[in-house]
C-alpha cells in the first residue's frame, strides 16, 4: 500500500510542479488545481475520459457487497469514474485499489450512496425533520451523516431533495422540506453545510448532490416520473430558489429530474443545465444524472436510440451518467462523427476531475475508508442520543382536546395497531444502510418509558393494509406487508376486547415505509380501510384514544379529527422513533414541531397550500359566484405552519415601529408572546407578509420570518423581528427582482391561518 501511495503522489506532484502561469485575481490554490486538472486532461486518452462520464453501481447480497465482474472489469479498463452502493471500509479500499493499481493513470474511484436521513443512524425523513423548523439541528444531523458514511468510505451522498412539492399524492413529498420556498431555502443551505463541511478535503466531509433539478415536485396529479408543465414566474418564484441555495451554499454536485420540463426532459434541457445553472447561478461543479434517465430519453420521446440521448444530454451540460451505460456505450463513436464536439468531453471530465480534486481524493484516494473511524462513530451513544432529541422534536401535536396528552405512567394503557410492534417502519424509506432491526418501535419505547409503573397490553388489531394489489406491488419491490396469520376478524375482535381492558388506548396506524418515497403515489391518502375500521371500533369503545401516525405524507384525517380526542403525527422518526414518541406522549418532551406542508380536508382540494393567490373573486360563503367548493372549505384540515404544544401560547400587542417605509429602510416589528399554559414548552413564532397591490398577483401571504423560543410556564417575553428590501421583494411584471411602493400587512402568530395583523406600507 506504501508503494502505491509512493507511486500516486509522484505522479500528482509531477503535475502540480509543471509550470503554471499566473492567472489574475485567481487563488493560488486554485491556479494550482487548475494546472493539475488541465495537465491530467491531456494526458487522457478519449476512452479514458469517456470513462470518467461513467457511474456504475455495488450491489449488496446477503454475504456482504459485492461488484458485478464486468463492471470491475470496466474499472481496470478506465471505463468507470465513479461507483453508487458501495460501502464499508474494507470493501470500498479493496474496489479503489483496482483503480490506483491497475489503471494506466491511477484516477481514483468517487464512492456515492443515498444518504437522505442518515447513514447508519437513521435520523427522522426530511419531511419530520423540516417539521423540527430548526435548521441547526437539520445541520446537525447532516453532520452526523456525513461522520458516518466518511467513515464508511463514502465520499458523495445524494441529498438533499429540495424540490418543493404540494401535492402529498406524490410519495417523494418525505424526502423534501415541504411547500414553503421560503424555509425550502434555509434548510437545503442547512443540510449543504452539514455534509460538506467546512472543508471538503477532509476525511469527515462528503460532496452533497443536490436533487432533483429542476421541478420534480410540482409533477402533474402527484404521479411519480410524470411531467411538468408550468410558467417562468411560477419557476422563478415559488420552485427554483431552493436550488439555488443549495448552490450558492456550496453544493458541489446536482442531479436531474425525472420529469418533462415544459415538453423537454430535464436531462436534456439546456436552458435548465447549462444557460441557468451555470451561466445565471455560477455553478462550478458537476450534474449527474438520476438512475438511467440518459436512456429514458427514447420512451420520453426526444432521442430515437441511445446515441442520439447521449448527445442530447452531453450537449445540454449533463457531466455524469448514472447506470444508463449511454455515454460509455455511444460518446466515442459521436465524437469521431463530429455529432458531440471533443471540447463538450473536456468540459464533462474537467468537472468530474475537479469534484475528485476538491474532495482530496488524488492527495489521498483512501482518505475515507477507516475501520477505526467506522467503529468510533458509527452508531455511537451521541449519534443516537442526538437522533432522539431530533425525533421528538420532530413529532406535531395535531390535536388534544380534554387535554388527554400527556398520559400518565400509571395504570392499564392499550397499544394496539400495526404499526406498533414494527421495527422496520420505524426507519422509513430511503434509509439506505440503515438496519431496521437495531430501530426501537413505538411499543418498545413505551414499555421502556413506564417500566413497572404501568400495566401494558399489545394487540395488534389489523393489518397495515388488507388491499392485496398495494401489498403485491410493495413486497415485490423489497415491502414488508405480509399479513397476519389471523383473520381480519378476529385481530379486530382482539383489539377490542384488549381496549376494553385499559384506562387508555394508544392507536398506532398510519403507512408503512413502502407507502411513501419513490414510486409510491397514492390517490386516496386517507389511513388505509382496514386500520380505519380499527380505529372506529376502538373509538366506539368509549375510552380515551390517542392516535399516534406513522406515514411519509400529510394525510386525509377529516373523520379523525371530528371523533379522535388527541392525535400525534409522528412520521418515520428513525432508529430511536419509539423513545422519542415515548418521550411526548409521557410528558417528558413538550411537543413543539410544526407542519410545512398543509394537511387537505379531502383529496379534491389538492394541490392546497397556504400562499396561494387571491383571485379576483376570493373566497366569500355568501355569494355563489366565488372561488370555493360547494361541498368542504377551502382552507386545509391543518394549515402550514400548524402545531399544537402541551402548553398555550397567547400573542398580543403586535407593532410595526415604522409603518411608513421608504426603499432601503428595514421594517421593525415586535410582538409579545406568552404562556398562559401549565408545561414549560418551545413555541415557533412566524412572521408573514403581505404586498396587496402589486405590478403582479402576490400571495396571501408569504412567510420572511420566524424565531423558536422556549417559555416557563407564565412567561411573556417581547420578541422584535427585522424585514429588509429584499424580504419585501419580488419578480414584478418585467421578471426583475424588486420591491415596489405600496400598501402591505405584517402578520405574526403560531400558524399561517392563526396570526394578528397590522398594516405598513412603503412609499417612493
Amino acid at each position: 500500500m506504501k508503494s502505491i501511495k509512493n507511486g500516486l503522489m509522484a505522479v500528482c506532484m509531477a503535475l502540480l510542479f509543471e509550470p503554471v502561469v499566473a492567472q489574475q485575481g485567481v487563488p493560488v490554490h486554485d491556479q494550482q488545481m487548475n494546472a493539475f486538472i488541465g495537465s491530467l486532461i491531456r494526458k487522457m486518452t478519449l476512452d479514458e475520459k469517456i470513462g470518467q462520464l461513467n457511474l456504475l453501481t455495488s450491489t449488496m447480497a446477503v454475504t456482504g457487497p459485492t461488484m458485478q465482474k464486468g463492471y470491475l472489469d470496466d474499472i481496470r479498463a478506465g471505463r468507470c469514474g465513479a461507483i453508487l452502493n458501495a460501502y464499508t471500509p474494507d470493501f470500498v479500499r479493496k474496489l479503489q485499489d483496482v483503480a490506483m493499481k491497475e489503471t494506466r493513470l491511477h484516477i481514483p474511484l468517487l464512492f456515492g450512496f443515498d444518504v437522505i436521513h442518515g447513514h447508519k443512524t437513521i435520523f427522522p425523513v426530511p419531511l419530520a425533520m423540516a417539521s423540527s423548523w430548526d435548521t441547526a439541528l437539520i445541520e446537525r444531523a447532516a453532520r452526523i451523516s456525513a461522520d458516518e458514511a466518511s467513515a464508511d468510505g463514502l465520499d458523495w451522498v445524494y441529498s438533499p431533495m429540495v424540490d418543493i412539492a404540494r401535492d402529498p399524492r406524490w410519495g417523494r413529498v418525505v424526502e423534501g422540506a415541504g411547500e414553503d420556498t421560503w424555509l425550502g431555502c434555509k434548510i437545503a443551505r442547512a443540510y449543504v453545510r452539514g455534509y460538506q463541511s467546512t472543508d471538503l478535503s477532509s476525511d469527515s466531509a462528503v460532496m452533497a448532490c443536490v436533487k432533483h433539478f429542476a421541478l420534480y415536485g410540482a409533477v402533474e396529479a402527484g404521479r411519480e416520473y410524470n411531467v411538468v408543465d408550468m410558467s417562468r414566474r411560477r419557476m422563478f418564484e415559488d420552485y427554483l430558489p431552493p436550488y439555488k441555495a443549495a448552490i450558492d451554499a456550496g453544493a458541489g454536485s446536482v442531479m436531474t429530474s425525472f420529469n418533462t420540463i415544459n415538453g423537454i426532459p430535464a436531462t436534456a434541457d439546456r436552458w435548465l443545465m447549462t444557460d441557468l445553472l451555470r451561466k445565471q447561478w455560477h455553478f462550478n461543479g458537476f450534474v449527474v444524472t438520476d438512475y438511467n434517465a440518459i436512456t429514458e430519453l427514447i420512451p420520453h420521446g426526444v432521442a430515437g436510440d441511445k446515441a442520439e440521448a447521449s448527445a442530447l444530454a452531453m450537449h445540454a451540460g449533463v457531466d455524469m451518467d448514472m447506470m444508463g451505460l449511454s455515454y460509455i456505450e455511444t460518446l466515442k463513436k459521436l465524437v469521431e462523427e463530429n455529432k458531440v464536439p471533443l471540447s463538450e468531453i473536456n468540459r464533462a471530465v474537467r468537472n468530474v476531475l475537479v469534484a475528485k480534486y476538491k474532495l482530496g481524493l488524488f492527495k489521498d484516494p483512501y482518505n475515507r475508508m477507516s475501520e477505526q473511524r467506522a467503529k468510533q462513530m458509527i452508531m455511537s451513544d451521541a449519534n443516537l442520543s442526538e437522533e432522539r432529541e431530533t425525533a421528538r422534536k420532530s413529532i406535531v401535536l395535531l390535536k388534544n382536546d380534554h387535554e388527554v396528552l400527556p398520559l400518565k405512567k400509571s395504570g392499564t394503557i392499550a397499544v394496539i395497531g400495526p404499526l406498533a410492534d414494527d421495527q422496520r417502519d420505524m426507519i422509513g424509506p430511503w434509509s439506505g444502510a440503515g438496519d431496521w432491526h437495531k430501530a426501537v418501535g413505538i411499543l418498545e419505547g413505551i414499555r421502556d418509558a413506564v417500566g413497572d409503573k404501568a400495566h401494558i397490553l399489545y394487540a395488534r388489531g389489523a393489518n397495515i393494509t388488507d388491499n392485496a394489489d398495494i401489498r403485491r406491488q410493495l413486497n415485490a419491490s423489497g415491502g414488508n406487508l405480509t399479513p397476519s396469520d389471523q383473520k381480519p376478524e378476529a385481530l379486530l375482535s382482539e383489539a377490542v376486547t384488549t381496549a376494553k381492558q385499559a384506562d387508555v388506548v394508544i392507536m398506532c396506524l398510519g403507512e408503512s415505509q413502502g407507502m411513501t418515497g419513490e414510486a409510491a403515489s397514492k390517490a386516496d391518502i386517507r389511513i388505509p380501510a382496514c386500520q380505519r375500521k380499527l380505529l372506529k371500533a376502538i373509538q366506539a369503545v368509549g375510552k380515551p384514544v390517542v392516535l399516534v401516525l406513522s406515514n411519509g405524507r400529510p394525510l386525509v384525517l377529516t373523520w379523525e379529527e371530528g371523533h379522535v380526542p388527541a392525535i400525534l403525527e409522528t412520521w418515520f422518526l428513525g432508529t430511536e422513533a419509539g423513545h422519542g414518541i415515548a418521550d411526548v406522549l409521557f410528558g417528558d418532551y413538550n411537543p413543539s414541531g410544526k407542519i410545512t406542508m398543509s394537511f387537505p380536508y379531502a383529496v379534491g382540494q389538492i394541490p392546497v397550500y397556504y400562499n396561494h393567490k387571491n383571485t379576483g373573486r376570493p373566497r366569500n360563503p355568501d355569494s355563489k359566484y366565488t372561488s370555493k367548493y360547494l361541498d368542504i372549505p377551502n382552507a386545509p384540515l391543518y394549515p402550514f405552519g400548524y402545531g399544537l404544544s402541551y402548553t398555550h401560547f397567547a400573542y398580543s400587542n403586535l407593532k410595526v415601529e415604522n409603518p411608513v417605509l421608504h426603499p432601503g429602510e428595514t421594517l421593525k416589528v415586535s410582538v409579545t408572546v406568552t404562556n398562559d399554559g401549565n408545561y414549560d414548552g418551545e413555541e415557533t413564532v412566524q412572521l408573514y407578509v403581505r404586498d396587496l397591490v402589486g405590478s403582479v398577483t402576490r400571495p396571501v401571504k408569504e412567510l420572511r420570518g420566524y424565531q423558536q423560543v422556549f417559555f416557563h410556564k407564565g412567561e411573556s417575553k417581547t420578541l422584535h423581528f427585522t424585514l429588509t428590501d429584499n424580504d419585501l421583494s419580488f419578480y414584478n411584471d418585467h421578471m426583475k427582482w424588486t420591491v415596489e411602493p405600496g400598501d402591505f400587512k405584517v402578520f405574526v402568530g403560531g400558524n399561517s391561518r392563526d396570526v394578528l395583523e397590522a398594516p405598513f406600507s412603503i412609499k417612493k
